[in-house]
């Protein structure tokens, strides 16, 4: 069995407009969600072996609070430009090249990718995965380069909104 992790980046800041869309740092919300989601994914037993992510600043930002969270070594995040700007068809090409040592890997990109890869991947009909939400599906393969042949299940699908009356 396979498990991929997507993650949506958090709430990023429309603040500097002389920053690239490349360059978007997370705003307050994002700072605050992305420790929270990333303790959740925690307690729910899930250790990637592998987290990719668009080298984007808010993905990036993301990404390395749940490796902190995940007691993944933030120095070992692999940064694919793809991720960022290629869309669904090359994610998933890439995801075909994952080492099939890994079981379990986690990837931190962008809407509508995110979105579209869940529905695609899981057979779901989601409308919109939220900033810094994260989907888990399962797939009962042998091999990374099955991912896409046909649709594994998807075991959860959380994001902060679910969880109104947490501390902030």
């Amino acid at each position: 069995m396979k498990t991929l992790i997507l993650v949506r980046h958090a709430k990023s800041s429309w603040d500097d407009h002389s920053a690239g869309d490349a360059e978007r740092k997370l705003n307050k919300r994002g700072k605050e969600d992305a420790p929270f989601m990333g303790k959740l994914i925690a307690d729910k037993g899930i250790v990637p072996e592998l987290i990719y992510s668009s080298p984007a600043k808010r993905a990036r930002t993301t990404a390395k609070f749940f490796a902190e969270a995940l007691n993944y070594p933030k120095e070992k995040i692999d940064l694919r430009d793809l991720i960022y700007d290629r869309g669904p068809r090359f994610i998933i090409m890439m995801i075909n090249e994952t080492s099939d040592d890994l079981n379990t890997i986690m990837l931190f990109g962008h809407n509508p990718d995110q979105t579209s890869m869940l529905n695609s991947l899981a057979g779901e009909n989601v409308y919109n995965v939220p900033t810094c939400g994260v989907a888990c599906i399962d797939f009962d393969i042998e091999s990374w380069a099955e991912v896409g042949d046909k649709p594994g299940k998807l075991r959860f699908f959380e994001f902060p909104k679910k969880y109104p009356n947490r501390k902030r």
